[in-house]
């Protein structure tokens, strides 16, 4: 299929139909997150907090959070490598990230996720 603009033959691209189709769905898709915690430890407990508030934030309706305790369930820690805790996981959408700490860094977290803060 083409198209006549000003002397210009413009072609109708099927791949970049399904390109900007795959990017709009991108932005609405779920974050898969999981944050390993160490028991009750006060940066375990402001990591979850922080988590929360920028989640709701900026991915209301479109997150799963699932929050480990390392100190309950070991093996799943050591089976995903988790070394320091608090660190969190954003398995989806790719690609994968691991941030390791409090959370504190809203910017980071942000940017971990792939997403513009409209504060700037």
């Amino acid at each position: 299929m083409t198209a006549r603009l000003a002397g210009f033959t413009a072609f109708a691209d099927p791949g970049l139909r399904e390109f900007e189709q795959a990017l709009a769905t991108d932005s609405a898709s779920r974050y898969a997150l999981r944050l390993y915690v160490a028991g009750t430890a006060e940066k375990s407990a402001a990591a979850i907090a922080r988590l929360r508030v920028v989640c709701d934030q900026h991915l209301a309706g479109r997150y799963d959070l699932q929050v480990v305790d390392i100190y309950q369930e070991p093996l799943l820690a050591l089976e995903h490598h988790i070394l320091a805790a608090p660190t969190l996981v954003k398995a989806a959408p790719l690609p994968v990230r691991r941030l390791v700490g409090d959370l504190s860094d809203t910017a980071k977290v942000l940017a971990a996720f792939d997403i513009v803060s409209q504060n700037r």
